[in-house]
């Protein structure tokens, strides 16, 4: 029986999702803030403006790709009353977190069971969201602690090419990351074996410092390495100095054994080769 996705976020992953899960022949319905539908044949719900009563109806699935803000999680916080009807009624619900709820391990290992310690503000308010989503009885909940998206469109290339990206040098910094494609094929991973209570890291297989991902990203181009600068006299905004404020190696041994994913691009090498491939056939 073919499965019916409602994703609150029919963002960046959840088109992802989209493309493994339509063309098998499953329905997918997507909430957004009026930005146009896309052109993959899920429904578009624009919402919060929408009733949201009979798309809940219809989903066997629930995936919530939407961040928490300062309130908390925005889905909970207008339909937390109807979820928590619904909770036996779903499948599989999963929610998309982030690799910041485990904070800075000074480049150190993590993995599922490290404590969760978050560093930054982002990462605080996701550990509270994961914990209110476990909290509502019966619901079939699985959650996906993603490190740095990357994909088409979302690479270090148009940088590289304007000129504008510089290798940021803090010592012992690293970062995971996960190719796009790998977030969905996980998704649809769990989809097809639920297992309530689940929790995986999704990454590739090389955490890496930056500044060797923009200087592959150069190399690949044929451009020269763009300039070193030493995080502490950098210039970068909150945001993007934040992101510095945690260290850390992410295991994904989890999604490998309970789910049998082999990664599409287990490292960042062979994702941005994909991607440039995909630039020039496109």
């Amino acid at each position: 029986m073919g499965y019916t996705v409602l994703t609150f976020g029919y963002g960046y992953s959840a088109q992802a999702l989209g493309r493994v899960l339509l063309p098998q022949g499953h329905k997918m319905l997507g909430t957004t803030r009026g930005a146009p539908a896309p052109a993959d044949g899920a429904q578009i719900v624009q919402w919060p403006d929408a009733d949201m009563t009979e798309s809940l109806d219809r989903a066997t699935h629930l995936l919530v790709s939407i961040a928490p803000d300062a309130e908390g999680d925005p889905v909970l916080a207008a339909l937390r009353a109807e979820i928590i009807a619904r909770a036996h009624r779903f499948k599989w619900v999963g929610y998309l977190s982030t690799t910041g709820v485990y904070g800075d391990h000074g480049g150190g290992w993590v993995d599922e069971t490290t404590p969760l310690t978050p560093a930054t503000k982002r990462g605080i308010a996701r550990v509270k969201a994961e914990a209110a989503w476990a909290a509502i009885p019966d619901l079939p909940l699985h959650i996906f602690r993603l490190a740095g998206i990357y994909g088409p469109g979302r690479g270090p290339f148009a940088k590289v090419r304007n000129g504008t990206a510089r290798r940021i040098i803090k010592k012992n910094q690293v970062f995971s990351r996960t190719h796009v494609d790998d977030i969905a094929q996980v998704l649809a991973a769990s989809m097809a074996q639920p297992n309530p209570g689940a929790v995986y890291n999704v990454c590739d297989d090389d955490p890496a410092p930056p500044e060797d991902v923009i200087g592959y990203a150069a190399e690949l181009l044929g451009l020269p390495m763009p300039p070193a600068v030493d995080f502490a006299t950098a210039d970068l905004t909150p945001m993007a100095r934040s992101f510095y404020a945690e260290s850390k190696k992410v295991r994904n041994d989890r999604i490998k054994s309970e789910l049998g994913v082999k990664l599409l691009y287990p490292d960042y090498r062979s994702g941005l080769k994909a991607l440039l491939a995909q630039e020039k056939s496109a």
